[in-house]
């Protein structure tokens, strides 16, 4: 029986897949007429998955042949005289799995001394033997460094003008997790230059694999329930859609949770929207390999510069600037309605609980006594309790836990979300809304089917008080609210803290509002 993968590529026989040819089109074309080009996305977006379909498919059409090369040996190897030998072995070693004719002939004699042409020398060799063209698919090629890649680059380039006058590959496509036009941040600014002749300029398009579809999500699970007659239900798909944007990974992961983490295989039961959302709070918690792995970005400075301005909810982030470009490629971040934002809520909770674990940890602290019975009233939090609560926090304890925090312009934001979260952990949930533009960060506290909408500002210009005002009213608009509260950080260090804290309520279009300076 085929079940969701979440572990390495799919293929059909064993896995529950969207076909991987009709997530990419114009390929082959790009192939048929001798480019070369690049496909770039996110990590398990489905790129390898692709790549080895797609070289199954050609090589059993028969027009070339076809070789899948990932280049991850090759990381992080910054000598090109270190570098291109791995290549040439790694290509080496993938030729002797494969059905190619004379692949013992490849790299036979190789010098690897010349490495500034020992990978165009051979590969020219080898496809003077063949009697087809030869296409060549280097999966993981971002993973390349400095010199190594500017040396495998200029090679390509020199055997791709060298034709038709030499043989030479017939088709490359470079897939990683970058565009090749950002290929240039993985060099350093005082290594060698590119020149004028770029290595990039033989690149003809650049692909993207894009998420899932909410079709294309009815159709992977309708995979399942065809095979095992167990039924998604509408809104339990919906709230898949809503909370992975279409993540392919992600997607994959949340019925594998509910189907047998949770439900141990048992098809008789229908999964359902609680099933849903109780399968993404076990996979924000346990955090699996990919999230973790992806969150330990966050410690790169290129990533901090995006991500800390998006939680504050600052209004410029270059769109065209390598971290940018990097932070997205990544698949940390997306761009929607012309906000910088995570690329889904579910990424967004776990950010926001990375950064402020360390707190979260330390609140456990005995010491410290704000935990949920503190708060209950008659079966309500009592919010203006908490907030007088998280003044005298922040007043005691700001310095140290903002020296806590590699993120020190949004510290006073984590640690709110680290306040409320532990206040609420077993009991309640906090609703993050964040993006770049904004100028605030959003949360809305739920408990006992209750709402309790946050603003969270940072002290900026004379506007900040009306402004701030409006938006929390329009923030309780949105979760039907006629209360709500506002938090004011005031970062001036000239300020003494009896004026720092303060507490009063403003009544914004017959709505009361709270407004806790800090």
């Amino acid at each position: 029986m085929k079940y969701f993968n979440i572990a390495g590529p799919c293929n059909s026989l064993e896995h529950y897949m969207i076909d991987a040819a009709a997530r990419l089109q114009g390929v082959e074309q790009l192939i048929d007429r001798k480019q070369y080009f690049v496909i770039h996305a996110a990590r398990q977006s489905g790129k390898t998955t692709y790549l080895k379909d797609l070289t199954d498919r050609l090589n059993a059409d028969g027009q070339y042949y076809t070789l899948y090369c990932s280049l991850e040996s090759a990381q992080n190897i910054v000598k090109p005289e270190e570098g291109i030998p791995q290549i040439v072995r790694k290509i080496k070693n993938q030729l002797r799995l494969s059905n190619i004719p004379h692949k013992a002939e490849f790299a036979k004699d190789a010098d690897y001394s010349d490495f500034t042409n020992v990978l165009n020398m051979e590969l020219t060799l080898f496809c003077m033997l063949l009697d087809k063209p030869l296409v060549i698919l280097f999966d993981e090629a971002d993973c390349l460094s400095e010199g190594t890649l500017i040396t495998f680059l200029r090679q390509l380039r020199d055997g791709y003008n060298s034709r038709p006058g030499q043989a030479f590959v017939h088709s490359i496509a470079l897939v990683g997790m970058r565009n090749i036009r950002d290929y240039k941040a993985k060099i350093r600014p005082d290594s060698e230059s590119m020149g004028s002749a770029s290595p990039f300029n033989i690149v003809a398009k650049s692909f993207t694999l894009q998420n899932f579809t909410k079709e294309e999500i009815i159709q992977l699970y309708r995979q399942h329930t065809d095979e095992t007659k167990q039924v998604f239900e509408e809104d339990a798909i919906d709230l898949v859609w809503e909370q992975t944007q279409g993540q392919p990974w992600l997607v994959n992961a949340v019925a594998n949770q509910v189907i047998v983490e949770m439900l141990h295989s048992d098809y008789t039961k229908p999964i359902t929207a609680e099933l849903v959302k109780e399968a993404i709070q076990n996979i924000i918690l346990t955090r699996p390999t990919h999230i973790d792995s992806l969150l330990e970005r966050l410690k790169e400075e290129r990533v901090r510069r995006i991500i800390e301005p998006m939680i504050l909810g600052e209004g410029f982030i270059n769109k065209d600037s390598d971290d940018f470009l990097y932070t997205r490629d990544l698949g940390l971040i997306r761009v929607a309605n012309s906000l910088i934002e995570p690329a889904n809520p579910i990424y967004a909770e776990v950010i926001i609980r990375k950064l402020s674990s360390d707190m979260q940890e330390e609140l456990k602290n005995p010491k410290y006594p704000y935990q949920l019975p503190r708060y209950l009233k008659t079966g309500r939090l009592d919010m203006d309790f908490l907030m007088r609560d998280f003044q005298q926090f922040w007043h005691l304890n700001s310095d140290i836990w903002v020296d806590m925090s590699d993120y020190k312009e949004a510290a006073p934001h984590l640690v709110m979300m680290a306040f409320l979260q532990r206040v609420v952990n077993g009991g309640g949930q906090v609703i993050r809304d964040i993006a770049s533009g904004t100028g605030r960060l959003n949360l809305c506290l739920l408990y006992e089917n209750q709402k309790y909408p946050i603003e969270l500002k940072i002290r900026y210009g004379k506007k900040y008080l009306e402004e701030g005002l409006e938006q929390t009213a329009r923030y309780m608009d949105l979760h039907c609210c006629n209360e709500g509260w506002m938090v004011v950080f005031d970062r001036r260090t000239t300020l003494k803290w009896e004026d720092k804290l303060y507490f009063k309520k403003e009544t914004v279009d017959g709505k009361t509002v709270t407004i806790v300076g800090a």
